[in-house]
């Protein structure tokens, strides 16, 4: 995660709607600055410009300050197919609803969420990307 986040997330961000990325699934957590939680909300079975038309409707729900995105990368820490997809990703939230998107490294959240036994592990992933991000907060 860059280190310099926590000096460019401003106070006034206190909610977040996060995202882990993926083709035909995005998972969805939603928490909060106050609490350094998160909680997952369910999994948008959904592609394309379907896809926002789901996150508009949680966007509404949970009116967020900001939003939070896992981008994957190898091990290593090099960039792959899915971490371009995933920064494209970010730059259509930030363009079609107009908040501050952050990234996280999210190299084994799913993997993460499938030991911990998740039920959707998409939302779980999605939940430990934000607590993650939360975490990292002062």
């Amino acid at each position: 995660m860059n280190s310099t986040l926590e000096n460019t997330v401003p106070s006034h961000h206190q909610s977040f709607l996060a995202f882990d990325y993926g083709l035909k699934r995005t998972g969805v957590a939603v928490g909060n600055r106050l609490m350094k939680s998160a909680t997952p909300q369910g999994t948008i079975a959904a592609e394309g410009d379907a896809r926002f038309a789901h996150i508009a409707q949680r966007i509404t729900e949970w009116q967020p300050d900001a939003l939070v995105i896992g981008v994957p990368t190898h091990p290593d820490g090099g960039e792959h197919e899915n971490t371009l997809r995933a920064r494209k990703f970010g730059r259509q939230l930030r363009g079609r609803f107009g908040l501050s998107v952050y990234e996280v490294d999210e190299r084994y959240s799913t993997t993460e969420a499938h030991s911990y036994g998740a039920k959707d592990a998409d939302a779980a992933a999605a939940a430990i990307i934000l607590d993650q991000f939360l975490r990292s907060l002062p």
